[in-house]
């Protein structure tokens, strides 16, 4: 049985108990959740993974992502990068490789991670297919099916698929238009396909046996967003509500027939204006599964900052019920990123999950912790109660001032300390 037909059966289970002991919940919480399709929680029968709960009710998650490219291909770097990501506080990994040996480098970055880690097989497929036939477009059906079960062996646990681009799909980006085109990889590959092979998209015609695959191997499925807008003038536009039409129906069809946990993906470059409603629309539409957005990037004009830019719009999107960010990198757009980079991602989008589960789940013990012991110049608890410790201290340290309880930004003026020295303000 399924995690999610064990929850429909009433039965609770270990993965289950561990997510509610550690987002201190109960777990009938937990269980009820799976059942109705709003949490999951990705396991492998290939390895051990670090029991990670996503969805309503629960803190907002982070995903890294890493993988080589066509132009660098360093397997002890991706491994460094896992190992990074986890380090600064991931909650899952994607491993996103297009260039060097796929099952290679990805099962060297399982084994070095004790997150989940997710994946996109159509990259393999279509990769393997240009090297093999000198392009693309000669990808086979069998090439996806024979990706995505070689890598839900490695362990892979949740993939993002892109089951929503059909036909229709595709009427309404052309008869719409784009002033970004397509950015989406995975959507770029097979919109082509389908368009110079003029067929359907075998991950929407098939979807019935891309469903027994995944159900065999216990792989959460994330509905790939395909369509998603590459700048901020095209988002929430046909192409991209038309796929969550689809995409939306998969989810209910993966969820309701086969047992499958399904998360579904939402939709890149996004002007802060349209943040909440498009989270909402994603929410309604799918019945409240579990939201993975996709940034969002709410300007376009930021590059070497977009981690920046993104952490804006995921603060405002966790409040309104994003359930999982994916982190973007100050080399978005720009490079492959570095361990630095990386690390950059994931502390900055930890930044954002917080910002939102303080409206979300008004979550605010620790802000408040914060504020009380800025009142009382306890430097080590603000440093504890610090997102980031280590390089709160760091500059404290390197900055030090005169005065051991003021800090060089104020020095003898401290206004804390000036009004400590006179009146008891304490709550």
């Amino acid at each position: 049985m399924s995690i999610v037909e064990d929850a429909k059966a009433g039965q609770i289970t270990e993965p289950m108990k561990v997510v509610a002991e550690v987002e201190g919940l109960e777990p009938e919480f937990i269980r009820r959740g799976i059942a109705a399709g709003r949490i999951v929680i990705p396991t492998s029968p290939y390895r051990d993974v670090k029991y990670c709960g996503i969805g309503e009710g629960l803190t907002t998650k982070v995903n890294a992502s890493i993988g080589a490219s066509s132009d660098i291909v360093d397997l002890d770097m991706e491994v460094e990068k896992a190992k990074a990501a986890e380090a600064a506080g991931a909650d899952t990994l994607m491993e996103l490789g297009t260039g060097g040996d796929f099952l290679g480098i990805r099962k060297a970055v399982c084994d070095a991670t004790s997150l989940s880690v997710g994946s996109v097989p159509l990259y393999q497929a279509f990769i393997t297919a240009a090297k093999r036939d000198g392009s693309i477009i000669h990808m086979t059906e069998d090439d996806l099916w024979h990706a995505t079960e070689e890598q839900a062996k490695l362990g892979t646990n949740f993939m993002a698929i892109h089951t929503g681009i059909n036909n229709i799909v595709l009427d309404r980006l052309k008869a719409h238009g784009r002033y970004g085109g397509i950015c989406s990889r995975g959507g770029a590959f097979m919109t082509t396909w389908m368009l110079h092979n003029e067929k359907e998209n075998p991950l929407y015609a098939d979807f019935d046996y891309l469903c027994e695959i995944l159900k065999e191997h216990e792989v959460v499925l994330s509905t790939g967003n395909g369509m998603r807008a590459g700048a901020i003038h095209d988002a929430t536009d046909r192409a991209q509500i038309q796929e969550l039409i689809i995409n939306s129906e998969c989810a209910q069809k993966a969820h309701d027939k086969y047992g499958l946990q399904v998360i579904v993906e939402g939709p890149g470059h996004v002007p802060l204006d349209e943040v909440e409603m498009n989270v909402k629309l994603m929410k309604s539409m799918s019945g409240h599964k579990p939201f993975y957005m996709l940034g969002p990037l709410v300007t376009d004009v930021s590059p070497g900052r977009d981690h920046i830019v993104t952490a804006i719009g995921a603060a405002t999107s966790a409040s309104h019920g994003c359930d999982f960010l994916c982190y973007v990198t100050p080399a978005e757009h720009l490079a492959l990123p570095n361990k630095e980079d990386v690390i950059e991602g994931v502390k900055t989008s930890k930044i954002a999950a917080h910002v939102g589960d303080m409206v979300k789940l008004g979550k605010r013990d620790q802000d408040l912790a914060m504020g009380r012991a800025r009142r009382d110049l306890d430097w080590n608890k603000m440093f504890e109660l610090s997102l980031d410790p280590e390089l709160a201290r760091k500059i404290r340290t390197e900055r030090a001032s005169a005065d051991e309880d003021a800090c060089t930004m104020c020095g003898d003026f401290c206004a804390v300390k000036i009004v400590n020295q006179n009146y008891n303000l304490a709550k």
